[in-house]
C-alpha cells in the first residue's frame, strides 16, 4: 500500500456531493456537556464521536470551528459525552439550537468530574481534555476517559441521510 500525502490534491466534487455521499454513513448522536467553575452548565450536540484507544483510554469528537459552545467546554478542560437514546430527538434539537437555555427543564446529575450527565441517555463517558488538533473547519478533540457507564441499554439515536432514526439488529 502506498500513501501519497499532500501531493494529491485534486477534488472534482462540491460540498453538496461530499455531504450527500458521507450522509450514507450513519453516526451516533451525543451531547457533550461541562460545567464552569461557577456551576453554569454548557452543552453541544456532536454527531462525530468515536473511541480511539484502550491504553490509554481515549475518545474523540469533532466540533465545528464556528461553535459557540466548544470554546466554553475547552476552557473548562473536562467534559462528559452523553450518548443519546433513540427517543431523545427533542433533547438533541434543544442542544443543537443556538441562543437558547439548553438546560432549562432538562434533568441531569453531576458526574464525579463535575460535568452534567443527562437523564435517559444510553451511556455516558466522562473525560479530561487531552489534546486538540486543528482539522480544516473543525477541531479534533481527544478526551482521556476517567469514568464511564451504561445507563439504559436501549437503542441509540442515529443520524442518517439527513434524518434521525434508531438502530435495529439483524437476526
Amino acid at each position: 500500500m502506498t500513501f501519497r500525502g499532500a501531493d494529491v490534491v485534486s477534488t472534482s466534487f462540491d460540498n453538496a456531493t461530499f455531504r450527500r455521499v458521507l450522509g450514507h454513513y450513519p453516526t451516533g448522536v451525543c451531547v457533550v456537556t461541562t460545567s464552569d467553575p461557577e456551576g453554569t452548565p454548557t452543552g453541544m450536540v456532536v454527531g462525530s464521536f468515536t473511541s480511539v484507544s484502550l491504553d490509554p483510554p481515549l475518545v474523540a469528537f469533532f466540533p465545528d470551528r464556528k461553535s459557540s459552545s466548544w470554546p466554553r467546554i475547552q476552557k473548562v478542560g473536562k467534559f462528559c459525552v452523553n450518548v443519546l437514546a433513540a427517543d431523545q430527538q427533542d433533547l438533541c434539537r434543544r442542544f443543537a439550537t443556538p441562543g437558547v437555555d439548553k438546560f432549562a427543564g432538562v434533568t441531569h446529575r453531576t458526574s464525579a468530574n463535575g460535568s452534567p450527565i443527562l437523564d435517559g441517555v444510553v451511556a455516558w463517558i466522562d473525560c479530561d481534555l487531552d489534546v486538540v488538533h486543528e482539522a480544516g473547519d473543525h477541531f479534533i478533540v481527544l478526551g482521556r476517559v476517567v469514568a464511564l457507564e451504561v445507563e439504559g441499554p436501549g437503542a441509540p439515536l442515529l443520524f442518517f441521510q439527513g434524518g434521525y432514526g434508531a438502530f435495529s439488529q439483524l437476526e
